[in-house]
């Protein structure tokens, strides 16, 4: 009995304890050296038991509410100005570090994800001196959820710009930042949520699009746990199966072809860059790479570092039998440091297997292929002997990219973030949706009307990305679906309030869906929101199309005023005309005041023009800032 009423005292005494101790839970953006929004009243929300009461003291002031009956809890701070740092305390939680200056929500997939640590070949120097505690960044884990909107993030910390943070951050976002912190001087922060090769409508919720049928019904086939994860294990397992015969079939793993005094006189040679297709017909399957190169002794056992492009698809790479770096699918680049003592004096050998299980495997043209030794650099273009490894019966099998499904990604990634009081967003994305471009407009619209009420900001500034301009030119005028898809997103920022177009359609690389120049789209990024959310009065667009008129065998096209002092060219390129045919031909175009006037001599009766309207087109129409005009269609 004794033991008993013992027990018992125990667990009501722990009971009581917990009662008098209850936790406030703050989520992840509310914490340690967060950058909260100038000139808003702002949300700061927590979680606690049922009646809980909580107490924030902040810029010796003090406010309260009380936990509803689920353990909610929010209070609203008055407008504040830009400074600190500052000490925030919620009960017995201490906040350090505060800062408050304008917050960013930075979104999209490949282009904003892309992080400095991928430019370095153009910001190498400026990484190793950057240390500016007043730009910040939170990154929001990379999550999806097809169930149910989430209202707190798995993770993520607020982080300033150091030599160690700026390695992971968004190359994009970090330019924004930066040059909105250079002209203002008010502390900025980027909140991160972006995810490589997402379409738009995976940051959409399920209301957004009840006009997408097709969409809702996807994510909600998704909802089901069994079906990803039967979905996922089976993918694994025949993608196991075809690599594991591709390695068991490729003789080059069995002979050992990396092996620095390996025979290679019998194999075939080839031009690096270039495809082995060329000579081999289409295949999938494995193929060796070898080249020798002769060192110095002075250079012979330091380190050094190997750029080998970009290869299509994956790669394991050698020196000297040493494996030195392997990346396993296209797009990344191959930038492979060399511990000291793998170069030899004399002879050295470089060994790269190649697999590729669908499409044109090769070397990336016009990349740089080079082995660079104490600031000398050797080129590895040209000549390269090749044998193949392995050929397979079938292309490598699909994979089924889930977290790309609609809804998901605003579930987690988005929805967690609609309590914390931001200035504005800034979009690149575009690219995965490239397949079906004329319906982009309006989801796009749709996700930024959404956006803007969720956070309850109507007037909030959304920013977009144009895409770049990307692939092999035509010599022809073409239909492009990324030339559409540009003119939805034209259309978007001239037609939805206090929206903005950063034009890029002269940045951009034909090889490489990820451009490295990322600093001149944060700087266009900056005008459009120095002009949109700063009001100031700054040219922020080059030339923007607003009407046409047809005189006789001409069209005379005019510019939104403010936007037409056009920069002097010996002769406009990027013009197309078209008849009655619609069938466009290249035009001739010239200035005449602030209109431009298209014709081709051999159409009498133009009835439109398209500008800029290809993957990669050469068009330089710009105005005397530099700024180039979008692409567009007068149809």
């Amino acid at each position: 009995m004794k033991i008993y009423c013992s027990k018992l005292f125990l667990i009501i005494a722990i009971f009581s304890a917990c009662l008098f101790d209850a936790k406030v839970r703050l989520p992840a953006l509310v914490s340690d050296g967060m950058i909260l929004q100038r000139n808003q009243k702002l949300k700061i929300w927590g979680y606690a038991d049922a009646g809980e009461k909580v107490n924030i003291s902040f810029l010796n002031k003090t406010y309260s509410a009380t936990a509803d009956n689920s353990g909610n809890w929010n209070i609203m701070l008055p407008e504040l100005k830009a400074g600190g740092p500052f000490v925030m305390t919620i009960n017995d939680i201490t906040l350090k570090d505060i800062l408050i200056g304008d917050v960013w929500v930075a979104s999209g997939q490949s282009n904003m994800e892309l992080p400095m640590r991928r430019l370095k070949p153009l910001y190498g120097e400026e990484m190793k001196t950057v240390n500016n505690q007043n730009i910040r960044f939170f990154t929001v884990p990379q999550k999806y959820n097809f169930k149910a909107a989430q209202n707190d993030l798995d993770g993520g910390k607020w982080e300033s710009t150091n030599l160690q943070t700026i390695q992971n951050f968004s190359g994009v976002a970090y330019f924004f930042a930066k040059n909105l912190y250079e002209r203002n001087k008010v502390p900025i922060g980027i909140i991160h949520t972006s995810l490589g090769g997402s379409p738009v409508q995976a940051w959409m919720d399920a209301n957004s699009l009840k006009k997408y049928p097709e969409y809702l019904e996807e994510a909600e086939k998704w909802k089901n746990d069994d079906l990803i994860k039967s979905t996922e294990s089976n993918e694994q397992a025949l993608s196991r199966a075809w690599y594991t015969e591709l390695d068991q079939s490729d003789i080059g793993l069995n002979q050992h072809w990396e092996k620095f005094d390996l025979d290679d006189s019998s194999w075939k040679t080839m031009s690096v860059p270039g495809s082995w297709e060329d000579q081999e017909g289409p295949f999938e399957g494995s193929v060796w790479f070898r080249k020798e190169i002769t060192l110095s002794k002075r250079e012979a056992g330091k380190a050094a570092f190997l750029n080998l492009g970009r290869i299509k698809d994956a790669d394991v790479t050698y020196i000297n039998g040493v494996k030195v770096g392997n990346v396993t699918y296209e797009y990344p680049p191959r930038w492979y440091d060399i511990p000291a003592g793998v170069l030899k004096e004399g002879k050295n050998s470089i060994a790269v297997r190649i697999t590729n299980g669908s499409g044109k495997g090769q070397f990336i043209a016009d990349k740089p292929y080079y082995l660079e030794i104490g600031g000398k650099k050797i080129d590895l273009t040209g000549s390269w002997k090749y044998k193949i490894g392995a050929k397979m019966e079938k292309m490598a099998p699909g994979q089924t990219f889930i977290r790309w499904k609609p809804t998901g990604l605003y579930n987690s990634m988005i929805n967690p973030l609609i309590n914390y009081k931001v200035k504005g967003f800034i979009w690149y994305q575009g690219e995965s949706n490239t397949g079906k471009p004329k319906e982009y407009g309006d989801l796009l619209t749709t996700m930024i009307n959404d956006w803007r009420l969720k956070w309850n900001e109507k007037d909030a500034p959304f920013l977009i990305v144009q895409l770049a301009n990307f692939m092999e030119a035509k010599s022809q005028p073409v239909e492009s679906n990324w030339a559409e898809l540009r003119d939805q997103q034209r259309k978007v920022s001239l037609n939805v309030p206090q929206t903005g177009l950063a034009v890029i359609i002269d940045v951009g690389e034909w090889n490489d869906i990820h451009p490295l120049d990322k600093k001149t789209v944060g700087d266009r990024l900056a005008l459009q929101a120095l002009k949109i959310a700063d009001k100031k009065d700054i040219v922020a667009d080059g030339p923007v199309y607003q009407a046409m008129k047809i005189e006789g065998n001409k069209i005379m096209i005019s510019f939104k005023k403010g936007t037409d002092d056009f920069a002097p060219v010996s002769e406009l390129k990027g013009f197309a005309i078209a008849g009655k045919d619609r069938k466009y031909q290249w035009a001739k175009a010239k200035t005449e005041g602030e209109n431009i006037i298209v014709w081709n001599d051999e159409i009498k009766d133009p009835v439109s023009v398209r500008y800029d309207w290809a993957d990669n087109p050469d068009g330089n129409l710009k105005n005397k800032s530099g700024l180039p005009a979008s692409s567009f269609t007068t149809e």
